[in-house]
């Protein structure tokens, strides 16, 4: 073989070799494009589900208000170890600075003009305040609980006092077995409505270490419970949820009060005719207008 036919042949071979490199190579590449392909797949998916699992439940309550960072109303850091409550609300143990710093941060615009409710410490003495909220279905009888939601029951009663929630409508009620109340406190009636000002859950939520799974397990609102409809942690404004029948919750909602067998009547009677027609979460069918709260 002349010099000649030796350099093409060994330029052959080395081209094949290159070739043959390429091809192992872009073959790699495809496998890498591959598996990040499918990674990236993997994680749209898991951040479309976190999505919808977080919008589900921050549209899920109107028990959540619709209408932020939770603000502190106490000096103590809370509890540490989650309470035992057997799907009940878990046992009252107060903190050191229970009512030593309610604070009430501006929010959306008010939907009736008001002023803000005092801020820093309020007292937990009398441990229990009666109020009277009379509606055009009858009277209902409430006994708030200044003791364990204080910051809650001094912007509540503010609010009474200002004539905030005289004429306004009671917007929602629901009927389903696991959630049977009656919502009140919104001027709009629309169920986006507040007071201009929001502020931190009280009891149940301080009873459990932030971030605990209990606090995200439901928990039994006995019937005759009074507690805050919010839109999440530290959002409590002036719409509020009376329970007329046994219903489970997460520990999410302030309870603030309990209801007299006088109001328990009033609020059979308006649940036994039932949701606007005829589903099971609604305006009631009976129209229900708050005409004042007063304290007794």
């Amino acid at each position: 073989m002349s010099t000649n036919e030796q350099r093409r042949a060994a330029a052959k071979r080395k081209l094949e070799r290159q070739l043959e490199r390429r091809e192992i190579k872009a073959k790699r590449q495809r496998t890498i494009a591959l598996i990040a392909g499918g990674t990236a797949v993997v994680v749209a998916v898991a951040a479309v589900v976190t999505f919808l699992v977080l919008r589900q439940s921050d549209d899920s309550a109107d028990v959540e208000a619709s209408p932020a960072s939770p603000v502190s109303t106490s000096t103590d850091d809370g509890p540490t170890v989650a309470p035992v409550s057997d799907g009940k609300l878990p046992p009252f143990t107060p903190s050191a600075g229970l009512g030593g710093n309610c604070q009430y941060p501006a929010a959306a615009k008010a939907a009736k003009e008001n002023k803000p409710p005092r801020t820093g410490k309020v007292p937990t003495d009398p441990a229990t305040v009666s109020a009277s909220m009379a509606t055009n279905q009858g009277n209902i009888g409430l006994i708030l609980d200044n003791a364990k939601s204080p910051c809650t029951v001094n912007s509540f009663v503010s609010l009474a006092q200002q004539g905030y929630f005289n004429q306004t409508p009671c917007h929602r009620l629901t009927t389903a077995g696991s959630l049977s109340v009656l919502q009140c406190g919104d001027p709009t009636g629309a169920g986006t409505g507040g007071p201009g000002y929001e502020f931190a859950n009280e009891y149940p939520t301080d009873q459990y270490p932030v971030g605990a799974p209990e606090s995200q397990s439901p928990v039994l609102y006995p019937r005759g419970t009074l507690a805050m409809a919010n839109a999440g942690p530290g959002t409590n404004g002036s719409q509020f949820f009376l329970v007329y029948q046994d219903s489970q919750l997460p520990p999410q909602y302030t309870v603030f009060g309990t209801i007299d067998e006088t109001g328990l009547a009033t609020l059979d009677k308006i649940a036994e005719a039932g949701v606007q027609g005829g589903g099971s979460d609604g305006k009631p069918a009976k129209t229900v207008t708050v005409t004042s709260i007063m304290l007794d």
